[in-house]
């Protein structure tokens, strides 16, 4: 046995255990016969690297799979990343741009390989980022969206679906990125608000006979207008309805519709209503009888002015960029007499997440899945308990988002990313195959076919993770293995991008849920509570964290600081604190090597004899079931706390003290095997400083990743534990005497035990005179004096049901002491109450930032619980 350093270095420890994991294959799941485990992470985008909530999701998903793989199962945790289309194909066109070329100087198939040169450079990162969390997934199966057993998969879905009739083609509105010139999900659009216009605009009446005024926030869509409408029962417009209207600036004639979409109530109760523009209008439109075919488009693919079918928009106009166009439309409107007045408002503005531009509902002919019914499988199977949602707080959120679904819209105007499967002849007829040769049949060898120049969204593919991960469409054995999976951990951001459409498509092809239990974990915040984002410079990188403070510190933080159904707020001092907890258990394990501890020899718990023993034993039993009962009820806080207050306060602070000195075969076997209780339960969150302890301590014939999960067949001694809580009462209350009252250490308290003649008095008088060698040396205390009242000039403690009361009289001046307790007791009296009235004050709690209100709260609490403490300190001194 080679003895620890003094200090605990993480470095260099995490960097040699995990290629020692990794290379020995210990990741993998190599127990045919076993329980399997099964667990998929999140697919990052290859682009990504690093950031605080990967280092969240990845920490609370090895937590669960390195106590799987503990506990004798075939732990699975299926690890890959995403193409992530319309990312990564920005991070190559930046690099072309900075190279003064662009995507079109390419073609398709070129461009395509650049991605590919790019993936295998640069696309790693994140996964050796990963390695460095610590995260112990089946790396020799890494996984990529777009590797060519995926491919299949993807291709594979897509025709089965058209096949079932759930795929299909058509014109509908969708939100167009200009920037990136593909339409995107409602998911990745943010809606923010922003300083914008309101006009008011006159359309006359084609006979002459009057006018209608509308209200828009957008009027240069003027030019596509197509109705406007008033509510079926508004009575002020009911003469109109039918009428024709002449719309300024193109002269083009347009109806007075009804519709319930019209609010009375808001402005002139008359909506313009522009099918090909707005989705509101759009709904309108189609039921005013429009057909999406005959709705104007009035902006090309990067939202510049283009001509509508009827040919009357002004050249003067044509080509322009829509917000340039904008001023020119109302200029004309203005000129024309169109133009009412215009309001300076805030508008809620839809923006791309990525390339930030606003985003144009844009009528387009896409690919779409009907998921309707797909979603109500889902509904059924998360009813019937076999998805269960935690925190169930979520449930009605994705309930009330799968009941109201609407069409997934599916193609992307992209290069990069699965090519749908879709080829059409001439007249646009559409063949969808698994391959050309196979369209060229569908189609006949007189039709000239051409492949549909989209890609699928990004979330198509990731949808079947769950699955094709495990080599599906193929039978596999690890597909019958280890489908469905046990557990998703997945922040909230994507229960609808990811985690409904997982559960869609497993249970549509796989007929099956892809797992039982969805838990979804909240937001790391700023120590503020504020949401992080560059903009604010309050972000925080995990890396950082780790090379100051280690792996484990930062692991552990995110395990104790999730807590069901709430955000994170990540302050560095927590960190800090758990790297110091890592400190302690290395000294710990140093201390106990000095005495002759080393590693147990017995799963079991060892006999022994002396309380101090048959208590740390029945301690690391009820720790386990706490902790246990935390890992069932996915409580992460509840298992970090757990295995936290045990290890530095139980073990470190109690046991480790109460048998210094002490060390005879029955205490270095307890606390050989104690100590690998700890190791072993703290594994899975701190799994480096655990790892290397577990061998520093003696030799192992395997290595702790792989141990047994605790079975101490041992139970608490309720005898043992009443007697050392005891001795821990006292001493605690001797020390805090000594602390509150400025005792000096030098003097030597003697204890006097009030009612020690009956049961209870004389059990303490027992305890103190059995342990007076172990209460001399923890609190400096005299041999126990038996006393029907305390002595002049003492301070008292309670023990159980007993006081003991310490004469002070020659330790320190009474008199000065009760007046510097006074004093300090008034000073935190003044400030609790001065802030408990600016707290009651409505005006502050109004007009201060939240984090000043937060402060505010925080010293009253604090100034709250000094004012008693010293209150309590004083009574002492009756």
């Amino acid at each position: 046995m080679t003895d620890l350093p003094k200090t605990f270095e993480p470095g260099p420890i995490e960097a040699r255990w995990y290629q020692q994991w990794e290379e020995s294959g210990a990741f993998r799941p190599a127990r045919p016969d076993a329980e399997p485990f099964t667990i998929v992470m999140p697919p990052p985008n290859v682009t990504g690297s690093l950031h605080i909530g990967h280092a969240l999701d990845n920490t609370l998903q090895d937590i669960l799979v390195r106590r799987a793989r503990m506990q004798g199962k075939d732990a699975l945790w299926v690890v890959g990343t995403d193409h992530a289309g319309i990312a990564t194909q920005m991070v190559v066109e930046r690099q072309l741009n900075a190279q003064q070329q662009k995507r079109t100087d390419f073609t398709r198939e070129q461009f395509v390989d650049k991605v590919w040169e790019w993936k295998h450079e640069s696309g790693g990162q994140i996964t050796r980022q990963l390695r460095r969390l610590g995260a112990s997934c089946d790396w020799a199966n890494e996984r990529f969206t777009m590797d060519e057993g995926f491919s299949k998969a993807v291709l594979h879905t897509f025709v089965e679906l058209h096949k079932r009739g759930r795929v299909y083609r058509d014109k509908r509105l969708v939100n167009w990125d200009p920037k990136f010139q593909t339409a995107i999900s409602d998911l990745e659009v943010e809606t923010r608000d922003q300083a914008g216009k309101f006009w008011t605009l006159r359309y006359p009446l084609a006979d002459g006979s009057g006018h209608i005024e509308v209200a828009t926030t957008r009027p240069e869509t003027m030019l596509a207008d197509m109705a406007v409408a008033v509510h079926p029962e508004d009575a002020r417009y009911a003469a109109l309805v039918g009428k024709q209207i002449k719309l300024p600036i193109t002269g083009r004639l347009i109806p007075i519709v009804t519709d319930e979409h019209a609010d009375p109530e808001l402005g002139s109760g008359a909506v313009k209503i522009t099918p090909g523009h707005d989705f509101n209008d759009f709904e309108v439109g189609k039921r005013a009888g429009f057909k999406a075919a005959e709705m104007f488009n009035m902006l090309d693919a990067a939202a510049n002015i283009c001509q509508t079918s009827d040919g009357l928009v002004p050249a003067e106009l044509l080509g322009l960029e829509r917000f340039e166009a904008r001023k020119r439309v109302v200029a004309l409107l203005e000129a024309d007499g169109a133009l009412v007045k215009v309001e300076d408002r805030t508008i809620a503005t839809p923006l791309g997440d990525r390339s930030g531009v606003v985003i144009e509902p844009w009528l387009t002919d896409q690919w779409y899945v009907d998921v309707k019914p797909l979603a109500e499988r889902v509904v059924e199977a998360t009813k019937s308990g076999a998805i269960k949602v935690v925190p169930e707080t979520w449930s009605k959120t994705w309930f009330n988002w799968l009941e109201g679904i609407q069409p997934w819209c599916v193609s992307r105007q992209l290069w990069w990313g699965h090519r749908i499967p879709a080829w059409y002849d001439a007249d646009g007829n559409a063949f969808v195959a698994l391959s050309a040769e196979e369209a060229q049949a569908q189609a006949g060898d007189d039709r000239v076919l051409s492949q549909d120049e989209d890609v699928l969204d990004t979330w198509f593919s990731s949808a079947l993770w769950p699955f094709a991960t495990l080599g599906w469409p193929d039978k596999t054995e690890d597909l019958a293995r280890h489908y469905p999976n046990d557990v998703l951990i997945s922040g909230f951001d994507i229960l609808f991008f990811w985690d409904a459409r997982m559960a869609m498509q497993g249970l549509e092809f796989m007929d099956e849920v892809p797992w039982r239990t969805l838990y979804l974990h909240g937001l790391v915040r700023d120590a503020q509570g504020q949401k992080m984002s560059k903009s604010k410079g309050n972000t925080v990188d995990p890396l950082g964290l780790i090379d100051k403070y280690g792996a484990d510190a930062l692991r552990f933080t995110m395990a104790a600081m999730e807590s069901q159904g709430r955000d994170i707020k990540l302050d560095e001092k927590r960190v800090e604190g758990y790297r110091n907890f890592a400190t302690k258990l290395w000294n710990a394990a140093r201390f106990l090597q000095m005495n002759g501890v080393g590693p147990s020899a017995s799963i079991a718990a060892p006999q022994a004899t002396k309380p101090v023993n048959r208590w740390i034993i029945g301690e690391v039993v009820e720790t386990l079931g706490r902790l246990n009962a935390a890992f069932d009820d996915l409580r992460f806080d509840g298992m970090a706390d757990a295995i936290y207050h045990f290890t530095w306060g139980t073990f470190c602070d109690w046991y480790v003290e109460l048998v210094k000195g002490g060390f005879d075969e029955e205490t270095r076997a307890v606390a050989g095997w104690a100590f690998d209780q700890i190791l072993v339960m703290l594994h899975p969150f701190m799994p480096f400083v655990t790892e290397e302890l577990w061998h520093g301590m003696g030799a192992r014939p395997y290595d702790l990743i792989v141990a047994q999960w605790p079975e101490p067949q041992a139970s608490s001694d309720a005898e043992a534990k009443t007697k050392v809580e005891a001795i821990i009462g006292f001493v605690e209350g001797v020390r805090t005497l000594r602390s509150e009252l400025n005792v000096p250490w030098t003097a030597t308290l003697v204890p006097h035990v009030l009612g020690a003649k009956n049961e209870y008095g004389n059990n303490v008088f027992q305890m103190i005179e059995e342990e007076g060698a172990t209460l001399r040396r923890m609190g400096k205390v005299g041999d126990a004096v038996r006393a029907e009242a305390p002595p002049a000039g003492s301070a008292q403690i309670v023990v159980g049901d007993t006081t003991v009361a310490f004469p002070l009289g020659d330790a320190i001046d009474l008199d000065a002491e009760r007046a510097r307790l006074a004093k300090a007791a008034e000073a935190a009296e003044k400030d609790r109450d001065s802030l408990g009235a600016r707290l009651g004050n409505p005006a502050f709690a109004e007009r201060a930032k939240p984090e000043a209100v937060a402060k505010a709260r925080a010293d009253h609490e604090a100034r709250s619980a000094e004012a008693d403490r010293l209150r309590a300190a004083l009574a002492r001194l009756g």
